[in-house]
Parts: structure tokens; C-alpha cells; sequence
């Protein structure tokens, strides 16, 4: 009897802890389309690191790549989970302006760059004070408009 319930609780522990994880890791997300998103204002590693954060909470973001120098923000997503509209007002309310620039399928993208679509943001390094300094002055500003 004594062994039985040991068994029940490792299971039910076992149970537990397997949905937390199941919670906790992003599955299911595939690309069927590719957002490039013209984006203002990115300064360094730190910002694109938040936005590609900022990005990865949506349901239907398979993977994100943002171009500090260039501009860019490119982001693999789900049509049927999210619109492309959807991703830049997100990227604006991480601080930055941006726009959708152009839609394309995966296919279209891997022809044009010569490569697949993949995570493709360099390690934070720090931030060079540009992008917090710009989110804490535009803040005022929302409010007044």
C-alpha cells in the first residue's frame, strides 16, 4: 500500500512538472510568412535584443532577425496566429518607429537572400544609452499627443 502511494505522488510530480515545461518552451510555431518591418531608432545589441523579446511573445513569431545598421527587422511568423500590421505596433511599443515594408514567403525570402529564415540577433552587449534614453523621452510625448 506504502509503495503504491510513493508511486502516485512520483507520478503526479512527474505530471506536474512535465506541464510546467510544456508551458515554459515554445512549440508549434512555423513560418509561412516572412515580415520585413522598417524599423527607426535601433541603436545597438540591446535593442535588437528587446525587440526580438518583444516579438517572441506573440503567439504565431517562429523566429526574428533584426539588422541594427540597416534598419531591419525581419520576422518569420504564423499568418493564421498573427498579421504583419500586428508585429510592427509591437515593435512600436517597444520604442521604436516602425512599418511593414514588404510580406513574402519563406520560399521568396531563401530566393532573395540565399538563405533560410533564422534567429539571427548578436548577443546583448549593453546598451549604448540611444534606445533607453529614446523609450523614456517619447513616453512624455505619447501621453501629451
Amino acid at each position: 500500500m506504502k509503495g503504491r502511494i510513493i508511486n502516485s505522488v512520483l507520478i503526479f510530480a512527474a505530471a506536474i512538472f512535465l506541464t510546467v515545461l510544456a508551458i515554459h518552451v515554445r512549440t508549434g510555431a512555423t513560418a509561412d510568412s516572412v515580415a520585413v518591418l522598417k524599423t527607426a531608432g535601433m541603436t545597438c545589441d540591446s535593442c535588437s535584443t528587446r525587440i526580438s523579446k518583444t516579438l517572441q511573445t506573440l503567439n504565431g513569431v517562429a523566429s526574428t532577425e533584426v539588422d541594427v545598421a540597416a534598419g531591419y527587422v525581419i520576422v518569420g511568423y504564423d499568418t493564421k496566429a498573427v498579421k504583419p500590421e500586428v508585429l510592427a505596433e509591437k515593435v512600436r511599443g517597444a520604442g521604436f518607429e516602425s512599418q511593414v515594408q514588404e510580406v513574402l514567403t519563406p520560399e521568396r525570402f531563401k530566393q532573395i537572400t540565399g538563405r533560410s529564415l533564422g534567429k539571427k540577433t548578436a548577443a546583448s552587449k549593453g546598451c549604448c544609452g540611444g534606445c533607453n534614453a529614446k523609450q523614456q523621452n517619447e513616453s512624455p510625448e505619447k501621453e501629451q499627443k
